[in-house]
């Protein structure tokens, strides 16, 4: 299970634990926290790594200054996204691989899925989504999107309510011209038309 340090990740962890428990014994499968350090200046991760001290889950730390690399080679006005989203799949991948682990799971939410499909459509003329699972034959890893029916806001109060420890990050989010937060724009708009649009969407 990546845990990058946001909340989507931290709930993804938290309801993994709780399915773990709760199918045992009849259905047993080992969760591993990974974390990934990308060197970003400021950077402590204490709160997290005793959170994960209380929850008695094995993890593991990885320290790979990504940051530096995706300042340096996103060319100017481009956004960090792509890179830096290429740059952490690769090393979760092999992390996985060195610990035998056979899936990987990551915290995309609903929200996710719609933004990447309009993206796609506006941009490519696709109508490309965002799995909710899929199987990488290079690789050899099952990758699964438990929350895909989930929304932000959802997330957001839950571990807001559960004070899940929040790492800030330099790079998500510091863009306000990037297409996905203009993509947001537009979700906003379509709520207005109506509320239950992003719920729509993703049933």
């Amino acid at each position: 299970c990546c845990i990058s340090g946001g909340k989507d990740s931290a709930t993804l962890l938290h309801l993994l634990l709780k399915l773990q428990s709760k199918l045992a014994p009849q259905i047993n499968f080992r969760i591993t926290a990974v974390h990934l350090n990308q060197m970003q200046p400021g950077y402590n991760g204490t709160k997290l790594y005793e959170w994960l001290d209380a929850l008695n889950v094995p993890y593991k730390i990885v320290n790979e200054d990504t940051y530096t690399t995706v300042k340096n080679k996103t060319p100017e006005n481009k956004t960090y996204c792509s890179l830096c989203s290429r740059l952490r799949r690769g090393i979760l991948y092999t992390v996985a691989g060195d610990i035998g682990a056979n899936k990987l799971a990551l915290g995309h939410h609903g929200d996710d899925a719609i933004e990447t499909l309009l993206l796609n459509l506006i941009h490519n003329g696709q109508m490309k989504g965002m799995p909710a699972r899929y199987y990488s034959k290079d690789r050899d890893m099952h990758v699964v999107r438990p929350l895909m029916h989930s929304l932000e806001e959802d997330i957001a109060e839950f571990a807001s309510l559960m004070e899940f420890p929040i790492l800030p990050c330099n790079l998500c989010g510091t863009q306000p011209a990037a297409q996905r937060a203009k993509v947001k724009m537009l979700c906003h708009s379509l709520m207005i038309l109506n509320p239950n649009a992003k719920k729509n969407m993703i049933t």
